[in-house]
């Protein structure tokens, strides 16, 4: 893994997502690409509550001042990219330089931020993100979006700056082509794990599926697994794992993204659905 799309918002996120990368970045001498999309008005009115309300002088008056707010908020962004490459002397150049220190770069654009964002991942090892909590002029399913259309896994920062990603890792493991290729992307990762500890669901007291063969799996590749199994007869799926990965203060956890249709899960609920919502103390890396 060696460039790392982060995508620099100008908000309070921007520190747990920072820090995240660079944690990530400094196990392989990555490149941090740091990306912000400068939005139009129109784009960011549809997301921010209130701003295309009025008509004449007083809509002319709201464009005006969401303009404002995306000014301040890129301006932020580049701040806070610059600032926090001074604290962690970090060389920012041009672009990926193949060196044993990890650099950075800074770039901006301007357009639709789905599409852009999406391209731009899809030239790099992975993304590291931040959850949607407040309105930003950003699509509240941003993350979800570009999970499915980025072709690359995401890595979904904690709530907090973590202290580390490395001491516990997590898999949720199902027999599905989303979860395989998940542990495949995340294989240089584990590596690095001082621990691994595979979860397999385990259904009305049948075996859990699959668990033990990913163990095994691990075990030819030099990487020792623990399995847990998750008896989740008595609670839905998602409420089980996100509990037992709790339990075990996983620092990363590793997921295939929508094994089911995405309607289907916001309609119903979903694992993919649940961890991004309410997993907020771990970093989720995830792909579909």
């Amino acid at each position: 893994m060696k460039t790392i799309l982060v995508p620099a918002g100008g908000g309070p996120k921007d520190d747990a997502v920072f820090d995240t990368a660079l944690a990530l970045a400094r196990l392989f001498s990555a490149h941090l690409d740091f990306y912000h999309v400068r939005l139009g008005t129109g784009e960011a009115a549809i997301y921010t509550p209130h701003a295309a309300s009025g008509a004449g002088a007083g809509l002319r008056s709201a464009q005006a001042g969401l303009k404002a707010k995306l000014d301040t908020r890129a301006a932020a962004a580049y701040s806070h990219v610059q600032e926090f490459c001074r604290h962690h002397a970090i060389a920012v150049v041009d672009g990926p330089r193949g060196s044993d220190d990890v650099s950075a770069s800074w770039r901006e654009e301007v357009g639709g931020s789905v599409q852009l964002m999406q391209k731009r991942a899809r030239y790099s090892d992975l993304v590291v993100m931040g959850r949607h909590t407040t309105p930003n002029g950003l699509p509240p399913d941003l993350v979800e979006l570009l999970l499915l259309g980025c072709g690359r896994p995401v890595v979904i920062a904690p709530r907090s700056p973590p202290k580390t990603l490395t001491g516990t890792v997590a898999i949720c493991w199902k027999e599905s082509a989303e979860a395989g290729r998940a542990v495949s992307a995340a294989m240089p990762i584990l590596r690095h794990a001082a621990r691994v500890v595979v979860f397999g669901a385990r259904e009305g007291g049948s075996p859990a599926t699959g668990a033990d063969d990913l163990a095994r799996y691990l075990t030819a590749h030099g990487i020792r697994a623990e399995t847990r199994d998750v008896d989740v007869h008595r609670a839905s799926t998602s409420k089980a794992l996100l509990s037992a990965v709790q339990d075990c203060g996983a620092d990363l956890v590793v997921m295939g993204a929508y094994g089911h249709s995405r309607l289907r899960e916001v309609v119903f609920g979903g694992c993919t659905q649940s961890f991004i919502q309410e997993a907020d103390n771990a970093a989720l890396f995830m792909l579909h």
